[in-house]
């Protein structure tokens, strides 16, 4: 998407085992002895390197991951500093784990989405890791920065659950709370301490040779006691030593350890670099992370690139973030110094070069970045407006957790009097489903939006419209859809890069919302169209997830014009969403559930039966709920089709609480109001029955679902003649109908009332009249919910659906139909064309010239067709044909 990709890396840094952070640079001595003592140590399960800044466990970790061991895997992930979000941190050691794994350039790279289903990202990396060769080993540098108590909480999970294997390395300032007390018992955790990380007097003189400062040995002994052999002591020592004039009074004039030796050792640093080099350092200390071309523009002198390039090769506290070596960061002990320095030095110049940051991380979409830096310089109001802009953009990148962090960074008084803010808490409210507090921040929102500057006031309307949205789709109130409809915005044209991203991304997000609206209020037509354009414009902008939402709720809304059509929406939104490692996730659990329906309606029950689990594990207690009714509903279907009207009812139950805890009218429980009432009436409460249709709304009981239901409940009384005067509107077009079943079920309870009149001949037209309706979509269950599929056993078969009545009948009696495509074993040759056409008729009760007369040929041609049959199936009579093209799937209509 243009403007999404900003020049800076987004996540922590992640590498694989042939890419671990660094390289081989001048001054660094090989620690063996502690190297090799880390190496015993990573045989245990989780090793900890627990110790204060400057300790050296960033190098010993490096070290150690250079040495070339065969059939070892290392996976290396450092924390970025400030990291709040879980998403963000799980899917960067997913990507260090296959890159590690030679897997990273044949899968789809993770991507980030609004929601985040923890367990579900644990497995995944548990997977990619146990599928790899030989011992695997997961380091994890700064773990100090990761500000996620939930991601914390996730971590010591995953090390609890850790294959045999595995090993994991945590390297981080402060002991985490990781609940490591039982591996330490079992004899599984190894954990290094600064004392281990401190350099031995015999490693100071090695660094110092190393580094061409030529020490008497008095005066070597006498730094490693001042510095008490602190490894970042040691190397500023180095740095400053390096062509000092008098080497031994330097070690004399400065006493003391760590804070009080690093400032010390800072000045002497500083003061011996060129006046440029001491300015780079000083103005782009207060960036978590630099490159050339920002460096450039704080310094207000080019050349920056090759000083930092230069910097890290003379190990001077500067490292690189990527492969290419374009982005930089300081040693967190080093930035913190040099900060306090530009502050004693020009505090002055501190706010405006936070604003220039700003500025540049703003235009190269870096937006969190951005607003961190303005809220730095003290520019609250514009820091409230970026975050606005940008709040759902943020969102849908997976930094919700970032953006409530931000928020709480603002003074009391800011929010309090930001209208911007309010649209920001609005956001992070509706996520965490807190819809009354969203609904009152909008409220704010909204009356500021009116009266806001021009060139601001499309934008917030656009962001107020998608939030209203999805506001009234997680409150069921569908009702004030149509009014949204009309602030539909345009896409947006002529205007910067980041502007016409953030546009791109608001008007997809308000047709998905949109759609998924007017699915629940069954205007699907309207539903297709929205869905389908967002899709479309959501693809063209790079935004997965809201492609995949899209694409995920139009198989439901597709459903009323073709099932053939609603399936293949859904495997297509069930096959990207699995691209992107999302199968798990609660975005793909409409297409999940739908697909269920359309599994359930063919007849394939177990297989049905597999991806309603699916749903139902990713739909959550607190989730959308028309999501969660349509779960219960297709759950209630499938039990009903295998005659478990009790357990259907308990499910219709369940989808009933959802709809009362909604404010608006859904569609769907129209639905299952009809579905309970018929329910009702199978398990003998023909009263309930009739008391759950009376309280349906007036406008639906003109509706075909209604006198069907109707018709359910007369059959239950032994009433025929009152069932076939519900079913008359419905059979003769004139009751509107929602459902592709409600046509084939009237006419099949059409039948069973012809039946109970004694009428077998209407019977048999009715059930004739079904199948011709079941046949282009394979419509199974209506003949297994009403019973009507013991008709297709006692009546005489004189149907050319042949197919469809082997089918049926294999289903109930628990043959689910095989899946299309899924042919068993074929016959030795195949049959062609009109000898599957012929085939097809042989179940049925016609003879041989009455086949020739259905097909207009002559009884010759058929006779000739049957024997090639019987030789190409093996068969030596017609019953024995028939079940051998049962078996091989043969009979339904366009398999061969």
């Amino acid at each position: 998407m243009p403007g999404r990709q900003g020049a800076a890396p987004d996540r922590s840094a992640v590498v694989g085992a042939a890419d671990v952070p660094g390289r081989k640079r001048l001054g660094l001595i090989e620690r063996r002895d502690l190297v090799a003592a880390l190496e015993h140590a990573a045989d245990k399960r989780v090793t900890l390197i627990s110790a204060p800044a400057g300790s050296g466990k960033t190098s010993l970790l490096r070290a150690w991951a250079e040495r070339p061991v065969a059939h070892r895997r290392i996976a290396f992930l450092s924390v970025r500093p400030g990291q709040r979000d879980p998403q963000l941190f799980w899917l960067a050691l997913l990507a260090a784990v296959r890159a590690a794994a030679g897997a990273g350039d044949a899968v789809e790279p993770p991507a980030a989405m609004p929601g985040f289903n923890a367990g579900a990202m644990m497995e995944k990396i548990l997977s990619e890791i146990t599928g790899s060769d030989g011992g695997f080993f997961l380091v994890i540098d700064d773990l100090h920065e990761l500000g996620s108590a939930e991601a914390v909480e996730q971590l010591a999970a995953l090390l609890a659950g850790l294959p045999p294997d595995v090993h994991v390395l945590l390297a981080t300032r402060q002991d985490p709370p990781l609940r490591l007390h039982k591996l330490r018992l079992a004899g599984e955790l190894a954990e290094v301490r600064a004392a281990q990380l401190r350099f031995t007097e015999a490693e100071t003189r090695e660094l110092l040779a190393t580094s061409g400062v030529a020490l008497p040995d008095r005066v070597a002994g006498m730094l490693h006691r001042r510095t008490e052999g602190w490894a970042a002591g040691l190397r500023l020592a180095v740095l400053s030593l390096t062509g000092h004039p008098d080497p031994e009074q330097f070690v004399a004039e400065f006493s003391g350890s760590h804070r009080t030796v690093a400032e010390y050792l800072i000045a002497e640093m500083l003061e011996r670099q060129p006046p440029h080099v001491q300015r780079l350092l000083l103005l782009t200390s207060l960036l978590d992370r630099v490159n050339g071309e920002l460096a450039d523009l704080l310094t207000g002198a080019a050349g920056s690139e090759r000083i930092l390039l230069d910097l890290e090769d003379a190990n001077a506290f500067v490292v690189s973030l990527d492969p290419g070596r374009s982005w930089f960061r300081y040693h967190h002990m080093f930035a913190d110094l040099l900060r306090l320095e530009l502050r004693r030095t020009c505090p002055q110049a501190v706010p405006e070069l936070h604003r220039l940051a700003a500025r540049w991380f703003a235009e190269h979409a870096q937006a969190v970045d951005a607003v961190r830096h303005l809220q730095a310089a003290g520019d609250w109001t514009e820091a409230a407006r970026l975050l606005a802009d940008h709040t759902v953009s943020l969102t849908l990148d997976g930094h919700a957790a970032t953006v409530v962090a931000l928020l709480r960074s603002f003074p009391d008084h800011v929010g309090e009097d930001s209208p911007d803010l309010a649209l920001v808490h609005a956001n992070a409210a509706l996520h965490q489903y807190r819809l009354d507090e969203a609904l009152a921040h909008l409220g704010i929102a909204r009356s500021y939006a009116a009266t806001a500057p021009a060139d601001r006031r499309a934008r917030l309307r656009m962001a107020i419209a998608a939030l209203d949205l999805l506001l009234a789709r997680l409150r069921g109130h569908f009702d004030a859809v149509s009014e949204q409809a009309d602030a539909l915005p345009s896409q947006a044209t002529g205007r910067s890069t980041t502007e016409v991203a953030l546009a791109g991304d608001l008007r997809a997000l308000v047709l998905l919302n949109l759609g998924v609206s007017e699915s629940w209020s069954l205007r699907l037509a309207d539903s297709e169209r929205h869905l389908s354009e967002g899709a479309a414009l959501a693809r063209g902008i790079g935004r997965p997830y809201l492609e995949v939402a899209c694409l995920a709720h139009l198989g439901f809304a597709s459903a009323t014009h073709s099932l053939a059509r609603a399936r293949h929406q859904c495997e297509k939104a069930l096959a990207l969403a699995a691209r992107y490692g999302w199968d798990t996730e609660a975005v793909i659990a409409p297409a999940q559930a739908a697909f269920a329906g359309t599994l359930v309606c063919t007849g394939e029950f177990g297989h049905a039966e597999q991806w309603l689990e699916r749903a139902r594990l990713v739909t959550r207690s607190e989730g959308e709920p028309g999501v969660r009714i349509l779960v219960r509903l297709v759950s209630a279907m499938l039990a009903a089709a295998r005659g478990r009207h009790r357990e259907a009812l308990a499910e219709l139950a369940a989808a009933e609480e959802v709809q009362a805890r909604m404010v608006g009218r859904h569609g769907l429980p129209a639905r299952v109001s009809t579905w309970t009432a018929a329910t009702q009436a199978r398990l003998g409460m023909a009263d309930l029955a009739w008391s759950t249709l009376a309280g349906l709304d007036g406008q639906d009981t003109a509706l075909g679902e209604i006198r069907t239901a109707a018709a359910v409940i007369r059959l239950a009384e032994r009433d025929p003649a009152g069932a076939r005067r519900e079913l008359r509107p419905v059979l003769d077009g004139d009751a509107p109908a929602h459902s592709l079943l409600t046509p084939v079920e009237a006419r099949l309870l059409d039948a069973l009332a012809c039946r109970a009149l004694g009428d077998d001949r209407a019977a048999g037209e009715a059930v004739e009249h079904a199948l011709h309706l079941a046949e282009p979509d394979r419509l199974i269950l209506p003949f297994a919910v009403t019973g009507a599929w013991a008709l297709l056993e006692t009546l005489p078969q004189t149907t050319s659906h042949a197919a469809l009545v082997a089918d049926i009948l294999d289903a109930v009696h628990g043959n689910a139909p095989a899946p299309a495509g899924r042919p068993a074993a074929g016959p030795a040759e195949e049959l062609s064309p009109s000898e599957l056409r012929v085939l097809r008729y042989l179940p049925t009760n016609l003879t041989r010239p009455e086949i020739a007369a259905e097909l207009s040929v002559s009884p010759n041609t058929v006779n000739t067709h049957i024997r090639r049959i019987y030789a190409k199936l093996g068969a030596g009579d017609r019953s024995s044909a028939v079940q051998r093209g049962r078996e091989l799937r043969l009979l339904a209509n366009g398999r061969t």
